[in-house]
Parts: structure tokens; sequence; C-alpha cells
């Protein structure tokens, strides 16, 4: 089990002990088969060298070699991103059923659905990871699911009724049904929309609502999320532009997890913005526009990791989260090779990325 300089670590290499940050945080754990990624994080954070099973050159250990390549380079599902997968394949049926003029399977949505949410213990918003789509990515399909969990999540954290967790969550999933009656060269339109076009591309809220009213095993929320996840509290929004208590607590949760997802996603017409930075502007948002008591606990919920988090920043650098200041949760202090990078003080930077624990 060589130990070997940093510089010299290859992909596929597998660590034969924790390695260690200068704060003693665990940085990579004991085991884990090194990625390009990895040897970036490595690099960042000053490590000098490492301990590592590497194969040797003989002939019989060829196969070995292969089989840790192989290792490396296979694609691990997590329990949640299976069922998101499983999800995912469902609703795409449903709305190419809908499309065709068949009624929703209520029944089948929410057991799969149930069957998801119960692995909600491995969710977390800023660094979970959406698996490689089977067939062609449906961006919309794919954006209903995460908003799904994130509404659910919300709500949760929101200390809203038990009962209500998986009826917020259908309204979360089924919140953009109504695309399906809406023009497929509109949806699909790789620039901006023009205003005829945008109009159109709003009544998917009215389409959706006229989909799921008077379904009798779903919550009159459910129905009334599809009509006002883009209603503001301030009468600003569509499509019928009503104020405040006039809109369903479970559109003003779905409207946020809608907001978040579609603004940390690529898209047609840009590319997705820092989940950080969008926190900061689902913030400003919520003078006016969205529930400020929602929004509030979403960013502190989201924000609320442990210590020794690990980030990269605007300019490149990696970092370890080191304090987060309750008041200023999106810009926490950051340690970079041993040196403080206070982003409360220095606006100009910025979370871009939250790598998930090891």
């Amino acid at each position: 089990m060589p130990i070997i300089p940093t510089m010299q670590v290859q992909v596929g290499d597998r660590l034969a002990n924790d390695v260690q940050t200068s704060l003693g945080s665990v940085l990579l754990q004991q085991g884990r088969i090194l990625s390009d990624r990895d040897k970036e994080i490595l690099q960042a954070f000053l490590i000098s060298s490492v301990d590592v099973r590497r194969n040797g050159l003989e002939a019989q250990e060829v196969e070995k070699a292969e089989e840790v390549t192989l290792a490396a380079t296979e694609v691990k599902i997590t329990s949640l991103q299976q069922h998101f997968l499983s999800m995912e394949s469902l609703l795409k049926r449903i709305m190419s059923m809908v499309s065709s003029g068949l009624k929703i399977p209520i029944l089948d949505l929410r057991n799969e659905l149930t069957l998801m949410l119960a692995r909600m213990d491995e969710y977390n918003v800023l660094t979970f990871v959406c698996p490689p789509a089977v067939g062609t990515e449906d961006v919309l399909v794919r954006n209903s699911v995460l908003c799904a969990m994130t509404s659910y999540q919300l709500a949760k954290w929101s200390k809203l009724p038990e009962k209500d967790w998986l009826q917020i969550s259908m309204a979360g999933l089924l919140h953009d049904i109504g695309n399906v009656k809406v023009d497929k060269a509109i949806l699909n339109k790789p620039s901006r929309l023009s205003s005829e076009e945008t109009e159109e591309m709003r009544k998917h809220t009215l389409y959706g609502f006229r989909l799921l009213e008077g379904s009798t095993s779903m919550n009159q929320g459910v129905w009334l999320s599809a009509l006002q996840h883009h209603e503001r509290i301030d009468g600003s929004g569509y499509p019928m532009k009503v104020k405040g208590e006039k809109i369903h607590p479970f559109a003003k949760i779905v409207a946020i997890a809608d907001m978040y997802h579609a603004m940390t996603s690529n898209r047609n017409y840009r590319k997705a913005e820092s989940p950080y930075l969008v926190l900061e502007e689902l913030h400003s948002g919520s003078f006016g526009k969205l529930d400020p008591l929602f929004v509030q606990t979403f960013i502190e919920r989201t924000t609320q990791f442990h210590n020794g988090v690990f980030v990269k920043l605007n300019n490149g650098s990696i970092g370890e989260i080191v304090f987060t200041d309750r008041n200023d949760p999106t810009r926490p202090m950051v340690s970079v090779n041993g040196q403080i990078v206070n982003l409360g003080q220095n606006r100009q930077m910025f979370i871009c990325e939250v790598f998930a624990t090891p």
C-alpha cells in the first residue's frame, strides 16, 4: 500500500486510509475509489501525499486493474435515486395518457410517490444529484419530481400537519401537468418566447386545474397548486392575479420549490445558476412576492450544514465551511488552503457548488 505524492494519484486508485484536512475533518474516506474530481479536491486542499492501494504491473493483476477502473466509472445509484427514476418514468407515462384524453391513475401515482418519499432521509435539496435519465431526458418531468420531494420537505420543515405532506408532494408532482395541452414547439423552443408564446405557455396553469379539478382522490390544494403556483402575494402573478391569503398554502410551497429547481437546472435558453445565489434571489423575491415564512424556513434548513462540508467558490477554489451565521446563512465562512474567506464581507465571491459528503 504505497504512500505516493498527490500529483501521481491516478483515477481508480483506492484510498487505504482516510484523508484529513488541516482542520482535522475527513476529506475523503478510506476505501474510496478516486475520480478526477477527487484529485482536484486533494490538490485544492494541499494534500501532499496519500496512502493508496494500486494494482501491480504483472500479467495476473491486469484483470484486477480492469475491475478497479470499472468500479471507478460505474454509476452508483442510491435507493432514493432508483425510486426517483421510477417516479419519473411513471409521470412520463401519465402525461402521455393525459395528452391522449385518458384519466390519471391516481392510485398508481400515489403508491409510487409513497415509495419515493419513504427514502427522503437520503434527500438533501442542495446536494442531491439526479441520476442519469432513462432514455431522453424530459426537463419538465424531472423538475416535477424534484418539486415533489422539495415541497414535501418544506411542508415537513414548516410543521404543517403530517396528513398534508403526501398531498403537498402530489401538488409538486402535478403542478405542471397542464403543459401536456401546450404546443410542444413552444415547450421545446431553444430561445426565449415571444409575447404571444408566453401568453400561451401561461395557460398551462388553467389547463392543469381543469385536468385535476373534481378528483376526489386529491386534496383541493393539489388542483389549486396547478392553477396558482405562478401567483404572487402582491397580485403580480398569473393567471388570476390573486393576492395573499387567496393563494392556497400548497401553491405557496410549490412556487418556492418550482422556482428553486427551475433556476438551478439547465434550460434551453440559459445555464443553471448557483444554488446559493438562487437562495439569495428567493430571499429577495420573498418581499411582496413569495410567502416570507416559507422562504425563511427553506433557506435556513437547506443551508443548515454541519461544519466541514466542502464547497466550490466562483473563482474555482475549493474550501470547507467552518462557520455559518444564522443571520446570513447563504454567506458562510469558508477555509480555502488554510485561509478564511468570509463570504458575508466579500460579496463578489459566492458558493457555486456544494459537494455531497463522502
